[in-house]
């Protein structure tokens, strides 16, 4: 099987490496990132040590048969980069959506159509971006993928890999949860600026509630109750992480967050079914404040945007 990585930045270029041990892989990301795989070879750091060399390009040149295509963009870059594939893609390619936010894939299936199957899946490894070329694991973890009918055989693939393929029996279900974390963890290291683990001081649990509790209203209306203690999970197993979340690293590099993708996002569906949500909806007016004066800087200094 194919692999193409669209969108590599940290977990694309993570799941890119560990996949070509044993496939044509080949990943398409940023020129500075391109360049550096190409002269070095694409490296993994931290909890492992790695390089491999790995085709890299700009764009999609050609999807060729059977092509598993992996979507590690942003969410608010979907469209743009499903758009230009769309020509290319074939009956038996298939897109699994390897990204954070409420029903991210619907985006590209609204796009597709009927031309392949597209396929959600949760990501649960940390992964840091260095530089061009490297990429830092800090946390081990798993792949989720909702079923289909060639989950199967990607799940298979994936724990060949070492990326743990797991079929997931209700992937809305694991979606809420992980929008709950991310919701969490994301914009309250953003906004300190300080690594995932800082997240489990006991003094900000009542913050923390209050933001995991408007999630799981909004998810039961939604159809999904999770009835167990997210606060008392995220302090139990996070604690340990040295890893810096997406949203802080897009904060410090100045790039856009996808805060309209997880507490925005929260927001925005609690007001269609009658929730409101404080907590969420100032967390996301602290990081678009954050990002609406961080972004200009970078841009004047022409620092290197990189996708993750």
């Amino acid at each position: 099987m194919h692999i193409i990585v669209l969108g590599a930045g940290a977990i694309g270029t993570f799941y890119g490496v560990r996949l070509a041990a044993e496939h044509p892989v080949t990943l398409i990301a940023r020129p500075e990132h391109v360049d550096a795989i190409r002269r070095r070879g694409a490296r993994i750091s931290g909890l492992e040590t790695t390089t491999a060399a790995v085709s890299a390009a700009t764009h999609v040149e050609t999807i060729p048969a059977d092509t598993l295509i992996l979507l590690t963009t942003k969410v608010y870059d979907n469209e743009a980069a499903i758009r230009p594939i769309l020509p290319m893609l074939r009956s038996d390619t298939c897109i699994l959506c390897l990204q954070n936010g409420l029903y991210s894939e619907r985006v590209v299936r609204s796009l597709v159509g009927g031309a392949c199957e597209v396929l959600r899946g949760i990501v649960q490894f940390g992964v840091t971006f260095m530089g061009p070329g490297e990429v830092a694991l800090r946390a081990d973890g798993w792949t989720s993928i909702e079923d289909g009918p060639r989950s199967r055989a990607i799940a298979e693939l994936l724990a060949r890999s070492g990326l743990d393929g797991r079929i997931s029996a209700d992937m809305r279900d694991e979606m809420w949860r992980k929008v709950i974390v991310n919701c969490v963890i994301n914009p309250l290291t953003a906004v300190t600026g300080l690594e995932v683990g800082w997240v489990t001081d006991a003094r900000i649990d009542p913050l923390k509630r209050l933001v995991a509790d408007e999630c799981r209203a909004v998810a039961q209306r939604d159809g999904v109750v999770i009835e167990d203690d997210v606060v008392a999970a995220i302090n139990e197993v996070y604690g340990p992480s040295r890893n810096m979340s997406s949203m802080c690293q897009d904060l410090l590099k100045g790039r856009r967050t996808e805060i309209d993708y997880l507490n925005g996002a929260v927001v925005e569906l609690g007001e269609r079914v009658g929730i409101a949500c404080p907590a969420n909806a100032a967390l996301a007016a602290l990081v678009r404040a954050m990002e609406a004066r961080a972004r200009p800087t970078v841009d004047a200094a022409q620092a290197p945007r990189h996708t993750t």
